[in-house]
């Protein structure tokens, strides 16, 4: 049994997110977390909401709330969500936690001893109109590198680029929207990041293994215009991590935060630490998952992130981990995403252009969504979706093979021999042949799931899911239960057990269909088909089962038509 920590990029607090979010992180962690449990594993799956900077001040402000307020109504509703998603995350924290507060400033404190902390007095934009310092977020205008006009004041979401506020050109207050803006003197704390190039460099430089999409990023970050530059931790804001060293004032930082992305990854460290705290463990509990000293050494740690996070984890977070001199367990993979974009342009909160997670939960159940998405995944390149791709998908993939056969097998044993699991004869060729496909189907099916393979994994599941509709079929229990009883009684005990192996290996990507399945086949031997021939036997004759109802219902052309309308947003 391995031990595997799995974390996903967790989402900021301002507001819902949509279905291009979804599958960039959570979602894909969420399947390489339950394919882990299926296999045994001891898994520790960790997210939490991103409550610190200004996306939490802006919003607060939008929604008339003091900021914790609003950030402790938004955790309920994200958490929840992820609930109805079947998000099944081992504990969903707040990066605002006391926990998160104090391991940020221990880190601070331990990278300012090491000499990689530095104190700048910096020129920063101040906004007369806002009567304040307007920090990266709170500043919005056109990106020096690529021209787009809505760039903000730390990156550019268009192209990526790193960016400091005073790079931006025609910068306005992204509160008042004053151009009334100045630069003054202010002094903050830089990482020096530059002081471990080479390590970082050397670190990503030993991971041959990672995708292309998160190794190639990385390495443009590393060595892109000056290098890896010295990155500002602190910010002029009210509500944040306060600046300590590890329990101590810092003099000269009074009434700053530290920067949201410092503070955000350690709440990895700090969601562990509140899922002991939440389950009544000690401090071993949850350490063991993150230092090396301590029972880490045998731990694999997987994140899962959209590409626009990218940097910030093979270079930031590590830098903080690398410069601590401590013994904390850094990630040994990162799975990056390309972008989700809907139906031709991009997902949209101001046009409500697409779908949002609640919505989606609002038109179908989860298993739809987590399908198609998955299934789906822009792992090579951007990916689309189109409600004609959805509705397409949704009734050949699920209703009319998946869902097809469970209803033809269930039906009509219960008509011909009750509802039971007939005993039959022996099996003849046609069975002993789906076996040996099934068998070599099923480990690359594994094999896929292991590798973080999202979409040839689904290709491989629906291929496994067919193979059982093209026995049946070929089968024809209902014409053979005339001729010889025996052999169709053989072909619908094989079928029976097949459901369970397709509920077994179908629970990572639709596990509210699994647990039906499981349910009606009255069964909670969910052991993985190591041998099939044993997983098509597991359900003996005369065991029960009843007939579930109909697992995913069509989606019609009005729906699809009528949902297309309703999600366009501006373009009408």
């Amino acid at each position: 049994m391995a031990r595997i920590l799995i974390t996903s990029a967790i989402p900021y607090i301002n507001g819902i997110k949509h279905l291009g979010n979804l599958v960039g992180s959570q979602l894909p962690a969420d399947l390489y977390a339950r394919y882990c449990r299926a296999r045994g594993h001891e898994v520790m799956f960790i997210c939490a909401t991103d409550e610190h900077g200004t996306p939490a001040e802006l919003a607060a402000a939008k929604a008339g709330k003091p900021v914790a307020a609003y950030c402790a109504e938004m955790y309920e509703v994200q958490k929840k969500l992820g609930e109805g998603f079947r998000l099944s995350f081992d504990h969903f924290g707040r990066s605002s936690s006391g926990r998160n507060e104090s391991l940020t400033q221990h880190f601070a404190g331990k990278l300012a001893e090491n000499g990689y902390i530095e104190e700048v007095t910096e020129r920063q934009v101040y906004s007369n109109a806002d009567g304040r310092f307007l920090p990266d977020r709170y500043i919005e205008g056109t990106c020096p590198n690529c021209g787009y006009e809505k760039a903000r004041g730390d990156q550019c979401e268009n192209c990526t680029k790193q960016l400091d506020p005073t790079d931006l050109i025609d910068p306005r207050s992204a509160i008042s929207g004053s151009t009334d803006l100045e630069v003054r003197e202010t002094k903050h704390l830089y990482l020096r990041q530059s002081a471990l190039k080479d390590q970082l460099e050397a670190w990503i430089d030993s991971k041959t293994d990672w995708p292309v999409l998160t190794t190639s990023i990385a390495r443009k970050w590393l060595h892109d215009g000056e290098g890896l530059r010295d990155r500002g931790i602190t910010r002029d804001l009210d509500w944040g991590v306060p600046v300590k060293k590890g329990d101590q004032d810092w003099p000269g930082m009074e009434g700053k935060v530290f920067y949201v992305w410092f503070d955000a990854p350690i709440e990895y460290i700090g969601a562990t630490a509140e899922w002991a705290d939440a389950h009544g463990h000690d401090e071993a509990a949850w350490r063991r998952w993150w230092r090396l000293d301590e029972g880490a050494e045998d731990v694999t740690y997987v994140q899962f992130m959209g590409k626009d996070n990218v940097p910030f984890h093979t270079l930031s977070f590590p830098a903080t981990i690398m410069g601590s001199g401590e013994p904390w367990k850094l990630v040994d993979y990162i799975k990056s995403f390309n972008y989700l974009n809907y139906d031709g342009g991009q997902f949209s909160t101001s046009q409500g252009r697409g779908v949002f997670m609640d919505q989606a939960l609002e038109l179908l159940p989860a298993d739809y969504w987590r399908w198609w998405l998955l299934s789906h995944a822009p792992e090579n390149q951007d990916a689309e979706f189109t409600w004609e791709n959805f509705q397409a998908n949704a009734n050949k993939d699920l209703a009319d093979v998946l869902g097809n056969f469970v209803s033809r097998v269930t039906k009509f044993c219960r008509s011909r021999f009750g509802e039971e699991v007939p005993a039959g004869g022996a099996w003849g060729p046609a069975e002993e042949a789906l076996v040996s496909d099934l068998q070599e189907r099923v480990a690359a099916y594994d094999a896929h799931m292991a590798a973080m393979e999202i979409r040839k994994a689904a290709a491989e599941l629906r291929a496994i899911w067919v193979e059982g509709n093209e026995y049946l079929q070929a089968a024809e229990p209902w014409a053979k239960f005339k001729t010889d009883p025996e052999a169709a009684a053989a072909a619908i005990r094989l079928s029976l057990n097949l459901i369970r192996v397709y509920a077994v290996l179908s629970q990572p990507f639709i596990p509210d269909a699994s647990a039906t399945l499981m349910g009606a086949l009255q069964t909670r031997d969910d052991s993985w088909p190591e041998d099939m021939r044993a997983a098509l036997d597991a359900l003996p004759a005369g065991h029960a089962f009843t007939v579930p109802d109909v697992l995913f219902r069509k989606i019609s052309d009005d729906e699809r038509d009528a949902w297309h309308d309703r999600f366009a947003g501006g373009r009408g």
